[in-house]
């Protein structure tokens, strides 16, 4: 993708929508937010102070495309701690059809806190498909209900981008009585079956071969995250960005970083051109500037999924 298509790349894909229902006679879900990420190599996150030398050249890449930046109050604390468990077979039928499962809990001073969150996800590039996926699942609580625009940069060189649509429902596990066996699941104590009671979606994936359900590579992530800095791209569009570390709990092994940065919207009518056209210069920009930083040919899901080898096929 040249440089000089980018300032129209965001608003075309934007605008790549179109009408139409579920079977229940609901309208399909509006794109509402636009998430930019940068995959990072482990290496780099060997102390705390990665996080202030990586905002540095943030604010570089802000001072050089006339993009707002300014630290975030809470780049001087300690990072954010949660847990993040992938659930799949041993085949990987959920992410071999562009589907994940994962649960996450925050921790506070070691010890977990708040309500463990359940997220299902459909990836795929193409737009129509992913508007029609009707992620809403089969719970008695309440749930929300997600769909975004992912911008990467390609996977074979810097200065580009690629983008993943990611339509997503998120629920606590408390709001969902029928999803307590989601805890259960790294016991193996969890079928396919049972997943696709859950999930809808799911119904459509054959069941060949063995289907309980299990941690992805028995791995638990342990994730640290921080807020880096404010961005501001004009025109009332203002985003926290932060910096995270994937790293498997007990040996914390590190094998993956983002940076990522998030624009909400209210439908692709609702950001102006002028602040997309913002966005994407300091998104390239960004890019050049901490090239040796960048891991290009995968995501922090595909790298949980790749940790011992064999990788499944990827739809990211």
């Amino acid at each position: 993708m040249a440089s000089d298509q980018q300032a129209t790349t965001l608003p075309q894909w934007l605008a790549e929508r179109r009408d139409g229902v579920y079977a229940d006679g609901r309208r399909f879900d509006e794109l509402g937010y636009l998430q930019c990420k940068l995959i990072l190599k482990p290496d780099r996150f060997t102390s705390a102070r990665v996080f202030k030398e990586f905002t540095h050249l943030v604010e570089r890449a802000a001072a050089a495309t006339g993009v707002g930046c300014h630290r975030a109050a809470a780049l001087g604390d300690r990072p954010e701690i949660r847990e993040v468990l992938f659930l799949d077979t041993a085949d990987f039928h959920l992410y071999n059809n562009a589907f994940i499962v994962r649960r996450r809990i925050a921790y506070e001073d070691g010890f977990p806190v708040a309500d463990p969150e359940i997220v299902f996800k459909y990836r795929t590039t193409d737009m129509a498909t992913a508007q029609a996926m009707d992620v809403r699942p089969r719970i008695s609580g309440a749930y929300k209900v997600k769909f975004k625009l992912e911008l990467m940069p390609l996977k074979e060189r810097i200065g580009g981008m690629r983008r993943l649509l990611s339509h997503n429902v998120e629920f606590g596990l408390s709001q969902a009585p029928e999803a307590d066996r989601l805890a259960m699941a790294a016991l193996g104590r969890m079928s396919l079956r049972d997943l696709q009671r859950l999930f809808p979606p799911l119904e459509a994936i054959p069941s060949g071969g063995p289907d309980n359900v299990e941690l992805v590579n028995q791995c638990i992530v342990e994730e640290m995250l921080k807020d880096t800095c404010h961005l501001d791209f004009g025109h009332h569009t203002r985003v926290t960005a932060n910096l995270g570390l994937w790293r498997s709990r007990g040996d914390h092994h590190a094998f993956v970083g983002e940076f990522a940065y998030q624009l909400r919207f209210k439908g692709p009518g609702d950001i102006g051109h002028k602040s997309l056209a913002a966005c994407e210069r300091f998104f390239i920009e960004l890019q050049q500037i901490a090239a040796d930083w960048l891991a290009l040919t995968t995501t922090k899901t595909g790298a949980v999924y790749r940790l011992k080898g064999n990788p499944p096929q990827a739809h990211e």
